[in-house]
């Protein structure tokens, strides 16, 4: 990972005296996709407002590549592509005509420009048809094009693979995969869609209640010290066993950590259990989520 191109620092939201951003604090590095969850109202979309300047902060404050999206909001908003919800676009104009509109609000974007990210978001073939013609994946695809002709360094996609199908979803998942490791962006990623997250990103927050709760590695998040493992065993001849399991059909599941393992095999064969199969129970992104948000707890891997 590279330098810091989104910090914040202590930001507060109040609104009508409610605190909807309790004193939010976070940093998201060069060239990594930071995916953003929480349940339904926690602050995940006024958060990314306050960022791209459509929200005033109550206090605290955003920097966007080292610039104040208060002070120095033209420059800090320089920096920045972004997805709001769905992307707006002029249905009877062709996609090209499309990003023609938009890059006329941009200085210095050129034909050769357009035709660059046309060609990134794999558009290439459909982009003279008019976009009422186009697949909600493909207006997603035209929507990121739009956000890629002024170069931003930070990319701000709030619920991007919304309504969309399977396939529609792993277009914008390997996009995404691709502006990191060919253009050194940094991606910002709103979701409920927690399986996708942990295909899709490198770090993850959680907010719940306008609090930030955890953030850490994807793959810290969801591996353990201890995890359970499940032992096939021959159930319905189970001895007495002085240790703590849980029935789960014809198996047991057992806290372990990972090199207690060998140690249970060895017991329960002492103990004449037939062991048939022995494999981790592993568990995703959704299981930690709800752990952490239903407690209410920081998370420690």
């Amino acid at each position: 990972m590279g330098n810091p191109v989104v910090e914040l620092k202590n930001v507060t939201k109040v609104i009508k005296g409610k605190k909807i951003i309790d004193n939010l604090s976070f940093t998201i590095e060069e060239g990594e996709v930071f995916g953003f969850l929480g349940p339904n109202g926690a602050g995940k979309t006024t958060t990314i407002r306050m960022m791209v300047g459509l929200m005033k902060i109550t206090s605290g404050e955003i920097l966007i590549c080292g610039k104040n999206v208060e002070k120095e909001f033209e420059e800090a908003l320089m920096n920045i592509g972004g997805i709001v919800e769905n992307p707006e676009l002029y249905k009877f104009l062709t996609g090209y005509q499309n990003l023609m509109q938009y890059a006329r609000m941009i200085k210095g974007v050129t034909k050769q420009k357009i035709d660059e990210v046309v060609e990134f978001v794999g558009l290439t073939d459909r982009i003279h048809d008019k976009v009422k013609t186009y697949s909600l994946g493909m207006r997603q695809r035209l929507g990121l094009a739009q956000c890629l002709l002024h170069d931003p360094k930070v990319m701000i996609l709030d619920e991007p693979t919304n309504g969309l199908d399977p396939a529609g979803i792993r277009e914008i998942r390997d996009h995404l995969k691709k502006l990191t490791k060919e253009k050194g962006m940094s991606v910002i990623v709103s979701s409920h869609l927690l399986s996708e997250m942990e295909m899709m990103c490198d770090r993850i927050a959680i907010i719940q209640n306008g609090k930030l709760i955890d953030i850490q590695k994807v793959h810290d998040y969801v591996a353990e010290s201890k995890q359970n493992y499940f032992f096939e065993v021959d159930i319905e001849n189970l001895p007495f066993l002085n240790i703590s399991y849980k029935k789960v059909e014809k198996a047991i599941e057992i806290e372990l950590e990972k090199d207690e393992v060998p140690d249970m095999i060895q017991l329960l064969i002492e103990k004449g259990i037939r062991i048939f199969e022995v494999k981790p129970v592993t568990k995703s992104l959704e299981d930690r989520f709800l752990e952490v948000t239903t407690k209410g707890e920081k998370f420690h891997a």
